[in-house]
C-alpha cells in the first residue's frame, strides 16, 4: 500500500500531538479526519480557545470532529463513514471500544514514557520527579485497559540533570513525532514485531503508575530529602508549577505572607543553616534559603502570586519577610 492511500484518523488535544501530526502531513500521509477536544472557555471574558491540534488542523484543511461524548451516535456514525485504515492517538482521552476497534489496520497510541514504567496521565512529570535518569517514548496498540496494549517500539531519551519537565516534554515531541512516523511506516510495510508489556517486567515487577496532577500534588513537602524536593521542582516546573506558602511563624493564625510557585531550586551541599527546622526561611544578601528534612535548598527562580516570574533577588528586593518567615 502507498502511503496516500492509507487513510488516517489522527485523535489529540495539545502541542505534544502537533508535532507528529504536522510531520505526517508533511510527509504526505492521507489524513481524513482529526478528532480533537471541544473548544473550551478560558479567561476573564470565557473566551473560546481551540486545542493546538485543532488551529493547526484547521490551517492545513484538515476535517476537524470535535465530539463531546465519543460514544455519540451521531460521531460514531461520521467516524465510520471516513473508512479510515488506521486511527493515531496522542494525549487525547480514553477511547471507548466501539472507536478503537473500528480501523482495519488498528488503533495505535504514542506515549510519553517506557511502558510498562509510567502508565498514567502524567507520565513525563512523575519520571522528572522520581529523578529518573532516563525516559522515551511508546507507541503501542490500543486494548482495553489504558496503556497496556502491546508495544510497537519505543525509543529513549537522557533525562539530564539540569532538565525540567519542560525539557524533557519538548525532547519527548520531536522524539514521538519520529517514532509515529517510524510505526506508520512499519504497519504499511508489515514489518510489526510487537511485545506484551508483560513481558519487559522481570519476576515480581510492577507497572510504575504515572497519577493525573492535583494542585496539592505540587505543594513542596519541607519534610522531604533535599534531592526529593529539587526533582519535584523540575518535574513540575514550567507548568502546573510547584507551590509554597510563607507564614510568620510568631503568627500561625494571620494569612500567609506570600504564595509562591517555585520555578527553580539548587541543592546547597555546605551551609551554616543546615541544622535547622524543615521548612524555615533563611535570608542571606540575594540569596533565599529553606531548610529540608536533611539539608538546605535554594530557591532561584519564583513567582508570586498575581505577577511574574522572576529571580529570587528581584522577589528579596521588593518582598518584606519577618524574622521567622516559614515554607509551609
Amino acid at each position: 500500500m502507498k502511503k496516500e492511500d492509507l487513510k488516517i484518523v489522527f485523535l489529540g488535544t495539545p502541542e505534544f500531538a502537533v508535532e507528529s501530526l504536522d510531520l505526517l502531513v508533511k510527509e504526505g500521509f492521507n489524513i481524513v479526519g482529526v478528532v480533537t477536544m471541544p473548544d473550551k472557555p478560558a479567561g476573564r471574558g470565557h473566551r473560546l480557545f481551540e486545542s493546538p491540534v485543532k488551529r493547526y488542523a484547521v490551517e492545513h484543511g484538515l476535517n476537524v470532529m470535535q465530539p463531546v461524548k465519543l460514544k455519540d451516535p451521531e460521531f460514531v456514525d461520521q467516524l465510520r463513514s471516513l473508512n479510515a485504515d488506521l486511527f493515531i492517538v496522542i494525549a487525547f482521552r480514553m477511547l471507548p471500544e466501539v472507536v478503537w476497534q473500528m480501523p482495519r489496520l488498528g488503533t495505535f497510541n504514542l506515549h510519553a514514557s517506557l511502558l510498562p514504567r509510567y502508565r498514567g496521565a502524567a507520565p513525563i512529570n512523575r519520571a522528572v520527579m522520581n529523578g529518573d535518569t532516563e525516559t522515551g517514548v511508546t507507541t503501542f496498540f490500543l486494548k482495553h485497559e489504558i496503556d497496556t496494549g502491546d508495544i510497537i517500539s519505543q525509543e529513549r531519551i537522557e533525562i539530564l540533570p539540569t532538565d525540567n519537565v519542560g525539557d524533557v516534554h519538548d525532547k519527548l515531541m520531536h522524539l514521538g513525532a519520529r517514532l509515529t512516523l517510524a510505526t506508520v511506516n512499519d504497519i504499511i510495510s508489515g514489518n510489526l514485531h510487537t511485545i506484551p508489556q508483560s513481558q519487559l517486567l522481570t519476576d515480581g515487577e510492577e507497572p510504575t503508575p504515572a497519577p493525573k496532577i492535583y494542585k496539592e500534588t505540587c505543594r513542596i513537602d519541607w519534610t522531604a530529602p533535599g534531592i526529593n524536593i529539587h526533582n519535584h521542582v523540575r518535574g513540575l516546573s514550567p507548568y502546573p508549577c510547584a507551590w509554597i506558602e510563607l507564614f510568620d511563624e510568631d503568627n500561625p493564625d494571620r494569612p500567609a505572607l506570600y504564595n509562591l510557585k517555585v520555578l527553580e531550586t539548587a541543592l546547597v551541599s555546605d551551609s551554616d543553616i543546615s541544622n535547622v527546622t524543615p521548612g524555615e526561611v533563611t535570608v542571606s544578601g540575594d540569596h533565599l534559603f529553606v531548610s529540608s528534612g536533611d539539608g538546605v535548598i535554594e530557591i532561584l527562580r519564583l513567582q508570586p502570586s498575581g505577577k511574574k516570574p522572576m529571580t529570587a533577588a528581584e522577589f528579596l528586593r521588593g518582598a518584606h519577610l519577618v524574622p521567622h518567615t516559614v515554607a509551609k
